[in-house]
């Protein structure tokens, strides 16, 4: 460039040297020389720097993504124990429970209110007239908190319970000894229809009033009842079609599963299942 150029220019000017005297070397040269030095210092020096940015860079990226990997192994590990945790509410029941009431546990006998006994492996529940008839399963085994709980049931002539007959979750006794629970029941007559009650303190109130459906098989023919229990919300099925869903306001989940008949229609139970 013009300005580079003007100053080389003016360090090539010297004198001659005279005969017999060491001619006198140019600073010229010396400053080249220096100028170079200098230059290759600078360069060395930019390239350790550009290679020091280079590893502070790499190492930079290999700790975020390290501390990244980190993060997402700590998140699914924290996920997998929250899944674990919550697989089972209660990790001294089994994760699920059948009884197909070929054995006998359940209460059987001749009560106030109807009479209970084992036929041809099945449990048969019989009411007195304009009475119902409860009865709890026979151990802990049967607790009903967030668990599938699934039960078929049937007329044995056909003739339809009055007030219905079904299966009962979050059953158990209150503090003075009374009834508390909830209650899917179905109605089998030329009308079909379903109803959710509910015990508290051994007084029955109808939750879900009687609501006519095409699911629910007459006569004698069985019909699958299931109540899904998911903290505090309880879904019915009956076989198989979703058909409502309430609230458990009483907080109720303790208890176990039950079976309910009325009137004096005699019920055949059958293919108990809980899934946690």
């Amino acid at each position: 460039m013009p300005t580079q150029g003007s100053a080389f220019g003016q360090q090539q000017q010297s004198t001659l040297a005279r005969p017999g005297v060491p001619a006198r070397k140019s600073n010229a040269v010396w400053w080249i020389l220096g100028g170079v030095v200098v230059l290759g210092v600078i360069v060395v020096g930019a390239a350790i720097m550009i290679l020091a940015l280079a590893s502070m860079g790499s190492n930079s990226n290999a700790n975020s993504n390290r501390a990244n990997l980190n993060s997402r192994i700590g998140n699914r590990n924290a996920n997998a124990n929250a899944n674990v945790s919550n697989a089972n509410s209660n990790p001294s029941l089994p994760s699920s429970l059948t009884d197909d009431f070929s054995q006998a546990k359940w209460g059987t006998g001749n009560y106030a209110f109807g009479d209970i006994w084992y036929a041809d492996d099945q449990y048969h529940m019989r009411g007195k007239e304009k009475t119902y008839l409860v009865m709890y399963a026979p151990s802990p085994d049967y607790n009903t908190a967030n668990a599938a709980v699934r039960v078929t049931v049937r007329s044995v002539d056909g003739t339809p319970a009055l007030s219905g007959f079904g299966l009962i979750v979050h059953g158990e006794k209150s503090k003075t000894g009374q009834l508390e629970d909830y209650a899917l029941l179905i109605y089998t007559g030329a009308e079909p229809k379903y109803q959710v009650i509910k015990h508290k303190e051994g007084a029955q109130s109808v939750v879900v009033p009687w609501t006519g459906s095409k699911v629910i098989r007459t006569g004698t023919n069985p019909n699958q009842l299931e109540v899904r229990a998911k903290g505090s919300e309880l879904s019915f099925y009956i076989n198989g079609q979703y058909v409502d869903r309430i609230t458990d306001s009483e907080n109720f989940k303790g208890g176990v599963a039950g079976l309910y008949t009325s009137d004096i229609a005699e019920v055949a139970f059958d293919d108990l299942e809980i899934k946690r």
